[in-house]
C-alpha cells in the first residue's frame, strides 16, 4: 500500500534535514508522526520515525538547550496516545479532564477559566493516555497555537454543551474554522486523500450535560446532522456517567494494540507493552524496540489468542495482547 505522504510531511522532512538542535529535531519528528497517514503502508516508516524521535529526545536531554521562547502549546507526547480536548466556554472540558485523569483543571461557571493547556494522564488498564485540556474557542477567538497542537495530536475530543440551544452551532463553528486551517475532523483516517493539503484528525463529538432538561432533543439533533461524519457520545461528567466504558471506547478509537515481549526462556513483562497501530507486524514491534534489532531479526515465537509459542515470520500480523519472543542470529 502506498504511503501517500501529504505535502506538509515533505516540507517537515526538508526542515528536518537542515535542523541541528536536538529539541527542534524532536519537535519536527513529532509533527511528522502526527500528520502521516496511519495505515499498513506507513507502519514501517512510523516505526523508523519513532525510533529517531526516541534518540532525538535522549540527545536533547544530554545537551544544554538554547534559550527559547516558552510556548505552552508545545507539549511533549507521553503515554500510548495524545488527545486534545476542544470546545466553547463552559461546555465541561475541564471537568472531563479532571474526571478522567489525575490532573486538576480549574472548573467554574464563568468562561475562560482555562488560560493555558493543562495535561493529564488517563489510566486505562496497564497503559496511560495523555489528555490535553485547552482554552475555549469562540466564533471570534481560535488561538493559532491551538491549530498547531491539533495537527500534532492523535485524536480530538470536540465537547459541546447538550444543554445549550447553540449545541449545533458550536460544532459547525469549530469544524468550519478548522477546515479553513486545512484540518478536517473525521471518524476514520482515509487511506487515500483526495485533497493532499488537508490533515485528517480522528474525532469524537462529546455531548456533555446529557442530564439537563432538553438535552436529549439537542443530542438527537446532533445525531441527525453529524452522526454520518463523526461518532457522537452523550454523557454527563457531573452525574458520573459510565467512564470505564468511555475509556474503553477511547482505547478502541485510537486504533492501537498492546504487544508484550519476553526474553528467551523467561516470563514476559506484562506491565510495559509496546504500543503499535492495528495492522502492525512482528518486525514493526521489533523496530519499535530498536531499528538494528529489527534488521537482524530472524523469526519470533508468539503467544496469545490461538497461539501458544508458534514460530512466525517477520511479517506476521499482530493483535492486542500478543506476546513475542524475538530470535536473532547469535
Amino acid at each position: 500500500m502506498p504511503a501517500n505522504l501529504p505535502p506538509q510531511y515533505i516540507e517537515l522532512r526538508s526542515q528536518l534535514e537542515k535542523a541541528r538542535d536536538g529539541e527542534e529535531i524532536a519537535e519536527l519528528l513529532q509533527e511528522m508522526i502526527a500528520i502521516i497517514p496511519k495505515h499498513k503502508g506507513t507502519n514501517k516508516l512510523l516505526g523508523e520515525l519513532r525510533s529517531k524521535l526516541a534518540t532525538a529526545r535522549k540527545h536533547a536531554l544530554e545537551k544544554p538547550s538554547k534559550q527559547k521562547v516558552y510556548n505552552p502549546y508545545r507539549i511533549v507526547r507521553q503515554g500510548a496516545g495524545q488527545i486534545v480536548i476542544i470546545g466553547f466556554p463552559n461546555v465541561g472540558k475541564s471537568s472531563l479532564l479532571t474526571t478522567l485523569t489525575n490532573a486538576h483543571s480549574q472548573v467554574a461557571d464563568y468562561p475562560f477559566t482555562t488560560l493555558n493547556p493543562i495535561v493529564g494522564m488517563m489510566p486505562f488498564e496497564n497503559i496511560n493516555i495523555q489528555l490535553i485540556d485547552t482554552p475555549p474557542v469562540t466564533d471570534e477567538l481560535f488561538e493559532p497555537n491551538l491549530i498547531d497542537l491539533i495537527r500534532r495530536v492523535d485524536f480530538v475530543f470536540l465537547v459541546v454543551d447538550a444543554g445549550s440551544d447553540d449545541a449545533l452551532e458550536q460544532v459547525d463553528s469549530i469544524m468550519t474554522r478548522l477546515e479553513e486551517s486545512k484540518i478536517k475532523l473525521v471518524a476514520e483516517q482515509p487511506e487515500e486523500d483526495e485533497d493532499m493539503q488537508l490533515v485528517h484528525k480522528k474525532t469524537i463529538i462529546i455531548a456533555n450535560k446529557s442530564d439537563l432538561e432538553g438535552s436529549q432533543e439537542r443530542i438527537d439533533m446532533l445525531n441527525e446532522f453529524y452522526s454520518q461524519e463523526l461518532p457522537i457520545v452523550s454523557l454527563s461528567v457531573e452525574s458520573n456517567s459510565d467512564m470505564d466504558s468511555f475509556k474503553k471506547l477511547i482505547f478502541d478509537k485510537l486504533d492501537i494494540i498492546r504487544v508484550y515481549t519476553k526474553p528467551i526462556g523467561k516470563k514476559p513483562d506484562m506491565t510495559d507493552p509496546v504500543i503499535l497501530y492495528h495492522g502492525s507486524t512482528v518486525v514493526d514491534a521489533a523496530e519499535e524496540i530498536h531499528r538494528d534489532f529489527a534488521e537482524n531479526l530472524k523469526f519470533a515465537k508468539i503467544w496469545g489468542g490461538e497461539y501458544i509459542g508458534q514460530r512466525v515470520s517477520r511479517d506476521h500480523p499482530l493483535e492486542d495482547g500478543n506476546i513475542l519472543e524475538f530470535h536473532v542470529p547469535e
